[in-house]
């Protein structure tokens, strides 16, 4: 396959350095001879300097035999550009752009059907506000999300030395807890990924990544002495465009929320634009406001600024302060590793938001989703299984997975089944996979039709 990747920024970096270990043809145009240089030094790809708008780089870069597009630079209207011109070179490109600007939010629809024809808009940071909606209900909660329209969560929680699951074998969850255990996709152990086997057992201090019925939820928190709380107050560190959206939702939901912006022209234009949230003018890493403003172990402190330092800070010192659901927001993949260290669990990244959006969109088969989880050093995957492909029609005893990857559960006409070595995937099943990154490539031809390309 290959991929042209206009912008060499942080998203473009990873997404190429993803792509290109999973021995696909990259080819990245940027203006910037810093940031390409750096691709090139890291990573097998070929590199282009000029813009990625200019319909001559583009045709230069070989766009004509490409396959997909993707436009990721800092810059909404070079994107769109970009775009626009793939579809004047190469109709049958397949064009994803990044379109951050939520002025362009009523435009998406259109895009996808008008020129310039874009196949895929991808707004991280609306996928980034979805889910620390979901992280404010579920403190305990490391990481949230969902399959099947809503209909499967994942969760990732971190094991306490009073867990009732300290020591227990993965293959004694049935008889320990019954039909309502979480069935585990992922173990974290310090920065191992594990994808677990029967006979592993869970330690304390182990980030555990299971999967549950949305129905079952509540139970299955319960077996981690952990439930859902609606949020009452929420405190919003930062009035940029995260900050903007997430505060616009939670209003919606009637959530009390303030935001804390250093920069007072902003304070102005959020102050026009908000309904309800009241926007206050300071520095949320000043612990003297937070004490002014009340905040209690109940709060919800939201930390979005453009800083990562600001935010790791800020969530230290209301952790400090003895609230317990803190959420951080962090660019730079560099930190990721560290920061469970220092206890800081629940983190979101627009850069991984971005990432897991456009692997979706390049995966072999018929990928519905894929999310990156722990520092994008493992995916979630729900693909739909089709009938040609070798995870079809055997018992999945007999199925060859590589190592490192895992079925985590089926969904067959609306059942959510747990497998066993007897289970049989049917063609149609909606099925959810976990892999760590060096097991995707061979998941993939699972996944994928024999003879075919889906």
């Amino acid at each position: 396959m290959r991929i042209i990747i206009v912008g060499a920024g942080e998203v473009g970096y990873n997404i190429a350095g993803r792509l290109s270990s999973e021995n696909k043809q990259v080819i990245v145009i940027d203006k910037n001879p810093d940031a390409l240089r750096r691709l090139a030094e890291d990573l097998d790809v070929q590199t282009i300097a000029g813009s990625g708008s200019n319909p001559k780089i583009l045709t230069d870069a070989g766009i004509k035999d490409t396959e997909i597009l993707l436009a990721v630079t800092d810059s909404d209207e070079i994107n769109l550009v970009a775009c626009l011109m793939t579809d004047l070179l190469s109709p049958t490109t397949r064009k994803l752009a990044r379109i951050r600007d939520a002025d362009f939010d009523p435009y998406h629809d259109r895009f996808k059907k008008e020129n310039p024809h874009i196949d895929t808009v991808i707004n991280p940071e609306i996928e980034v506000v979805n889910t620390i909606r979901k992280l404010i209900e579920v403190p305990g909660a490391a990481d949230v999300g969902d399959f099947v329209d809503g209909q499967v969560k994942y969760i990732g929680i971190r094991i306490e030395k009073q867990s009732p699951m300290v020591g227990v074998r993965l293959i004694d969850f049935a008889s320990r807890f019954g039909t309502d255990r979480p069935l585990i996709a992922a173990i974290i152990r310090g920065n191992e990924v594990i994808v677990p086997r029967g006979t592993n057992h869970v330690e304390a201090g182990d980030l555990i990544y299971f999967v549950c019925e949305t129905a079952k939820l509540e139970t299955t928190l319960k077996l981690f002495g952990l439930k859902t709380e609606p949020a009452r107050h929420v405190f919003i560190i930062g009035g940029g465009r995260i900050g903007e959206r997430l505060a616009g939702k939670l209003e919606k939901d009637n959530i009390k929320t303030k935001i804390i912006e250093s920069d007072m022209q902003r304070c102005r234009y959020l102050s026009e634009k908000m309904n309800k949230t009241i926007i206050l003018h300071g520095d949320g890493s000043d612990q003297k406001l937070f004490f002014e403003e009340n905040i209690n172990p109940g709060d919800v402190i939201v930390t979005v600024t453009e800083d990562d330092e600001t935010n790791i800070l800020v969530s230290l010192m209301a952790k400090n302060m003895g609230v317990r659901n803190t959420i951080t927001r962090i660019g730079k993949s560099n930190y990721f590793p560290l920061l469970s260290t220092i206890g800081i669990d629940k983190i979101v990244s627009p850069r991984l938001s971005a990432v897991s959006s456009i692997l979706q969109e390049v995966r072999k088969g018929k990928v519905l989703s894929d999310i990156s989880v722990f520092g994008d050093r493992g995916e979630f995957i729900e693909a739909i299984a089709l009938e040609t492909s070798d995870i079809t029609d055997n018992p999945l005893k007999k199925i060859s997975f590589p190592k490192g990857a895992i079925l985590v559960c089926i969904i067959r006409n609306g059942e959510v089944i747990m497998p066993a070595g007897d289970s049989v995937v049917r063609p149609g099943d909606r099925i959810i996979l976990f892999a760590v990154r060096q097991a995707v490539k061979k998941l993939e031809k699972l996944l994928t039709v024999k003879l075919d390309f889906f």
